[in-house]
């Protein structure tokens, strides 16, 4: 038969027919979203979800180092070298002028605290540009300049503050700070000293020596100054690897929503082709239907995550401040750089699994799409080649196990593990159901597990993120309960003393220790002063060896006869931070300062603690520091009420100063709680997309399962019966991918106590092992898979009869 000239016109369409073509092919394949709203929902809540999780965790970390930044720039952490006191904590004024006077540029800066904010004094005719803030270089000098100058504060920290000064709201100041004039701030301070002096960069070449003019002060370098930003940037990886684990979870249910779209869609596209569009434009069209469903997906992933972060973010505040001292605002703002992240990524996201089913289309044969099912034939190919894949990422993992030493390597290496885990989970579930098919003889138990391996394509990508999901949340529930025990037993050796007080002045700390000295009690007075130990900032502790230190404190590493070494003055302990930064451990010597160096006898655990720590006893601590005088007292007592009512009416020592063992003991353990919270948040959030991927795919899969359930359900089995073995399909999946993901778990947490834990933060937890909390963790994986499937089983179950017979009159 000839074809008609319309036909040819058609098939043969130039160039130009091709903006005409566009509608009723968008048409087309809008039509399968519009008989399919599960895939949609499922391929737009994927998307969702993903980006929520991301752009959550990333606008959590976006305020936070803008309050960083703020920070920084107001106080000029890490920007300037600084003048510090070699001991104490002051400076006097006239050796300020003193400086000045012989050339030295420097600018003064006063810190200290009123109703818990810190106030912070700047000279802002001497002050480099942008020290304090741009408020007050920009007011006029009569409302800035001297005692009664006005302070500038954000709105929260400028409530805290109340009607006792004259307050600027300024948004730009970080939060908890309050900047002002330094006259006016030692006024409020009732202090006429200086906490420090900043450097400036560009300094006359004709000025005598530090040592002639201050040889009580220092200098400390800018690359030297503990910036908050750095001591928190182990923190905040961890939420983002978190968030990047959470999307490529979401991420899962997008591939997989997209794979079964492609599939459902290839007697479209083989008809499309057939009529004549052209296969570029196709494609195209395609990609640019995807992408928009993407855009709109994203826009609603990112709204979500706004939401999360600000539910999240007061968490998050209390966990730094309590952990770093870091302040960060509790108030949420839209910052490009967090939503913009979260478009991309969701659009990077899609387009990388788009472009796996966008090749498939260009390499088919323009009548292949008429096979039923054609992606399940390569299925056993595509495992090969995933097996390999998944051998390669283990075997990976397994070399970077021993030589990961930082924050990026471990965390490569936990991508690695998770990668070839997830990849492997697939050729495991297909051998495990091979295996268990000659189990049961019955044919009815023998088409189940033939069935499974057949849905294994569709539910691989679910399963794989179930998996993630479970491994992640067994990794950090050992990390969190391992260090747990391990803080609980570290908080009662170091709070062993019933009741802690604490002084101002030198007057104080001698007539405290006296008094308490005349009653017979064992006192443990604590001195500190900072220093530099092997070029890295640390802080010296002065203690008084006694029955307390030795009878409780626990060594990471240590020589023979530790305390009595330490005692006697011929060693020091440091703690395991200092330890591991500066690779020096016990026998090795270490210099103290003052033409003093001492062996090392031990090594202690420090967990929670980002400083260096040098712990010497008190006379060799007086010899280098002799002016530094107790500030805080531990004490043992069997009342500590009594002795807490007894040394106010005998010393006049406020009520404040004085905090007994129990309260700092549930202050510790409440940030300990708040600081997991949110990582116990982002792990039932994982969970709980994890479970929505279950659901979409079985859900997405229900209408392609009729014509293989039609023959059974004619054999006999029925409707019910078939539900019922569809959520059993579904619990046993789950109990695979849980046996899978134990090991896996197990293994994520050593590499987060052990890898990850020692980079970050300088320390090393011992791994415990809670059988407990993993079955209970199993027992959530089968819940969700269970609940998951019960609605598609449901359906199954409640299946019209005239569906199942339509089957054996369509020719399939």
């Amino acid at each position: 038969m000839t074809a008609t000239p319309e036909a040819g016109a058609v098939i043969g369409a130039p160039h130009r027919t091709r903006p005409r073509m566009i509608g009723p092919c968008l048409r087309a394949l809008l039509s399968h979203w519009r008989r399919n709203p599960l895939q949609l929902f499922a391929f737009l809540a994927g998307l969702a979800l993903a980006t929520a999780l991301w752009s959550g965790v990333q606008a959590i970390n976006a305020e936070a180092r803008a309050s960083y930044d703020a920070a920084a720039a107001t106080l000029g952490e890490g920007q300037y070298d600084q003048l510090l006191p070699r001991s104490g904590d002051r400076i006097a004024q006239a050796r300020y002028v003193a400086l000045r006077r012989a050339g030295w540029l420097v600018s003064p800066i006063l810190e200290g605290r009123l109703n818990g904010v810190r106030l912070v004094g700047v000279d802002p005719v001497t002050a480099p540009a942008g020290l304090g803030g741009v408020s007050i270089a920009e007011e006029p000098a009569s409302a800035v300049l001297g005692p009664s100058g006005r302070l500038f504060a954000d709105a929260e920290t400028a409530q805290r503050l109340g009607d006792l000064v004259d307050i600027t709201v300024d948004p730009n100041v970080a939060p908890g700070l309050a900047v002002g004039d330094i006259g006016a701030v030692q006024a409020l301070l009732g202090r006429g000293d200086l906490s420090r002096l900043i450097l400036l960069p560009e300094q006359p070449l004709a000025r005598p020596a530090l040592a002639e003019i201050a040889p009580e002060l220092l200098v400390q370098p800018s690359s030297q100054s503990a910036d908050i930003a750095q001591l928190t940037d182990s923190f905040h990886l961890n939420l983002t690897a978190f968030g990047f684990l959470s999307f490529c979870v979401g991420l899962f249910i997008v591939h997989s929503a997209l794979g079964l779209a492609f599939e459902q869609r290839r007697g479209m596209i083989r008809t499309l082709r057939a009529l004549g569009t052209p296969l570029r434009f196709l494609v195209a069209l395609i990609a640019a239907e995807m992408l928009a469903l993407a855009a709109i997906g994203a826009a609603l992933g990112v709204l979500l995550g706004f939401l999360i972060a600000a539910a999240l973010l007061p968490d998050v505040a209390a966990t730094l401040r309590g952990l770093y001292g870091a302040q960060v605002s509790g108030s949420l703002q839209l910052r490009a750089e967090w939503w913009l992240s979260g478009f991309g990524l969701a659009l990077f996201g899609t387009a990388l699994a788009l472009a796996g089913r966008i090749w498939r289309v260009a390499r088919m044969p323009l009548l292949a799409g008429g096979r039923p099912r054609a992606w399940v034939a390569a299925h056993a190919a595509r495992l090969r080649l995933q097996a390999g894949a998944a051998l390669a990422l283990l075997a990976a993992a397994a070399v970077l196990a021993f030589l990961a030493d930082d924050v990026l390597t471990g965390f490569v290496l936990l991508g690695c593990l998770n990668l070839g885990a997830a990849l492997a989970l697939p050729p495991i579930a297909e051998r495990v159901s091979r295996m268990l098919q000659p189990w049961r003889r019955t044919p009815v138990w023998r088409w189940f597990w033939a069935d499974t391996r057949q849905q294994l394509p569709g539910l691989s990508l679910a399963l794989m993120a179930l998996l993630l999901a479970v491994s992640a949340n067994v990794g950090v529930a050992t990390m969190v309960s391992s260090f747990r025990l391990t803080f609980v037993a570290f908080l009662d050796q170091r709070l062993a003393p019933e009741l802690f007080v604490r002084v101002e002045t030198a007057q104080e700390s001698a007539a405290l220790e006296t008094y308490l000295l005349g009653r017979g009690l064992e006192v443990l007075p604590l001195r500190r002063a900072p220093a530099q130990i092997a070029g890295l900032p640390a802080r010296l502790m002065g203690v008084r060896v006694g029955p307390t230190y030795r009878d409780n404190w626990t060594f990471v590493a240590a020589d023979a006869d530790v305390w009595d070494r330490v005692e006697a003055g011929s060693a020091v302990l440091l703690n395991e931070q200092l330890a591991r930064r500066a690779d020096l451990w016990p026998g090795d010597v270490v210099a103290l300062g003052e033409g003093l160096s001492l062996p090392i006898a031990g090594v202690v655990g420090d967990y929670g603690n980002p400083t260096g720590q040098v712990v010497l006893s008190h006379a060799v601590f007086e010899r280098l520091h002799p002016d530094r005088f107790a500030r805080q007292f531990g004490v043992r007592t069997a009342s500590p009420a009594a002795l807490r009512a007894e040394i106010s009416a005998a010393l006049g020592l406020p009520a404040n100063a004085m905090v007994d063992q129990a309260v700092v003991k549930t202050a510790s353990l409440r940030v300990f709680e708040r600081t997991f919270l949110v990582t116990d948040a982002l792990n039932l959030l994982t969970l709980g997309v994890a479970g929505f991927a279950i659901l979409m795919s079985l859900l997405t899969l229900a209408d392609q399962r009729v014509p293989q359930l039609a023959p059974v359900w004619a054999l006999g089995l029925t409707r019910r019966q078939l539900g019922g073995l569809e959520l059993l399909r579904a619990v046993v999946l789950a109990l695979i991918v849980y046996l899978c993901a134990l090991p896996v778990g197990l293994a994520l947490g050593w590499v987060l106590l052990s890898v990850v834990n020692v980079a970050a933060f300088g320390w090393q937890l011992p791994i415990y092992l809670f059988p407990y909390d993993y079955a209970l963790l199993g027992l959530y994986a089968l819940a969700a898979a269970a609940l998951a499937a019960a609605w598609p089983a449901w359906r199954l179950a409640r299946t019209p009869l005239g569906a199942l017979l339509k089957v054996f009159s369509n020719e399939r």
